[in-house]
């Protein structure tokens, strides 16, 4: 079975992370699916910075980049420093990957990664035309009383919650 298609639609998404109110993916895990060294995919970046403005990609800050290390990867030790600072790619910039990377598996997997990118949108339209309903459900009746709109009010909170970012799992997992 080829590496592509061992990449499941969940461990894409446990690889998109929020920072800086963004969705997005690390070089680091992209290589890894894309099949090519973290520095190589860097240096394809950097020979074609025209197509990353900052809204499909940017580098972290080194205290991003710590905060993120320790809270998504190993602990590391006290006085261990990042040797260089990871690159964080938005859906756009996830996209334009494909022109700067040409290899066959690179465009599966971003179709893959499109796929996801797809689906998480159409949760988040379900979610506001949810809301939607609610509110018109709300404001067409004057009969509501006091406790039926406390409840469409912890709906909405539900609802209108930020993504949370996303921690990996410690710890040994069985996939069965």
């Amino acid at each position: 079975m080829s590496k592509v298609l061992s990449i499941t639609e969940t461990a894409i998404e446990s690889k998109i992370y929020l920072i800086r109110g963004q969705k997005v993916m690390m070089d680091s895990d992209l290589a890894e699916m894309y099949g090519v060294e973290t520095k190589a995919l860097k240096q394809a970046v950097k020979r074609n910075m025209d197509k990353f403005p900052e809204d499909f990609m940017f580098e972290l800050t080194a205290k991003e980049a710590e905060d993120f290390s320790r809270s998504h990867f190993v602990t590391m030790k006290r006085g261990q420093n990042i040797k260089y600072l990871p690159f964080a790619f938005t859906e756009h910039g996830v996209l334009m990957l494909s022109s700067v990377l040409r290899s066959k598996q690179a465009n599966e997997v971003n179709i893959r990664i499109m796929r996801v990118y797809s689906k998480m949108k159409e949760l988040l339209m379900l979610n506001k035309d949810i809301l939607l309903k609610l509110e018109k459900l709300e404001s067409s009746s004057d009969r509501h009383d006091k406790d039926i709109k406390i409840i469409f009010s912890y709906i909405k909170k539900l609802i209108e919650q930020p993504v949370k970012e996303k921690t990996s799992r410690i710890g040994f997992k069985k996939d069965w």
